[in-house]
């Protein structure tokens, strides 16, 4: 199921959506207008990515959908909870072992021990790193860093991740392996996911694309001819 444009999205059943946002503006507090009018729905179960030149919001975007930021109009949905992974993972990594990372998403829940031992194992099973759970943070790679991460939101039981480039520190292979991985959790988890990227190889793997400019999405869809646009365009700003 594609997104339906964007004069019918506040039409459209809030069931069929994991993420929809209507209208949205943002400026700083200096007054520097970030987004505008800006609107997207993505479906249920499905893998969308988020392109754009640097600078036309799309990490506000995203901190705006996980509720980091608030917006001054507009309107947002979104199921719950919400997992969110950063470019640098090392920015929400806060525990000293791999499993003790993971369990502590789980503090506000108040689950019984056994519970949360089987939501950890079933976690990293998820993401592969169950063998690691007792390994320290410092000790692992870049992008087992980024699969720990998603392990917490897995953990949670998020039905949403949002991935504000989370490859962007990693070598070719590792970001490869994570974004098929992130792919293959979305279609056997039925989850819902936004990826930030700059990478046009990464568009291989989702579902669809969204492109930014200038505050608001111009154009969605098939990921191959948004990514022939943003070339243009950018090429025609040189």
């Amino acid at each position: 199921m594609s997104p339906k444009p964007e004069a019918d999205i506040a039409l459209a059943p809030a069931r069929e959506w994991g993420i929809q946002v209507r209208d949205l503006a943002f400026e700083w507090p200096s007054g520097q207008p970030v987004l505008t009018g800006c609107s997207l729905a993505v479906p249920k179960g499905e893998f969308w990515m988020l392109l754009g030149s640097n600078g036309c919001g799309k990490s506000t975007l995203l901190r705006l959908i996980a509720g980091l930021l608030a917006p001054q109009t507009g309107a947002i949905q979104v199921t719950t909870p919400v997992g969110f992974v950063f470019q640098n993972p090392d920015h929400q990594l806060v525990m000293p072992t791999v499993g003790a990372d993971v369990a502590f998403g789980l503090v506000e829940e108040a689950l019984p021990i056994r519970q949360v031992q089987a939501r950890v194992a079933e976690a990293l099973a998820a993401v592969s790193l169950e063998h690691l759970q007792r390994r320290p943070i410092y000790a692992l790679s870049g992008g087992q860093k980024q699969r720990v991460a998603i392990a917490g939101a897995i953990a949670r039981h998020c039905d949403v991740l949002l991935l504000d480039e989370p490859t962007a520190l990693l070598d070719p292979d590792s970001q490869t392996e994570l974004v098929k991985r992130v792919y293959d959790l979305v279609k056997q988890r039925g989850l819902t996911a936004l990826w930030v990227t700059h990478r046009f190889n990464e568009l291989d793997y989702c579902d669809g694309a969204f492109l930014l400019e200038k505050g608001k999405v111009i154009a969605q869809g098939a990921p191959r001819p948004l990514q022939q646009r943003l070339m243009a365009s950018q090429v025609g700003g040189d």
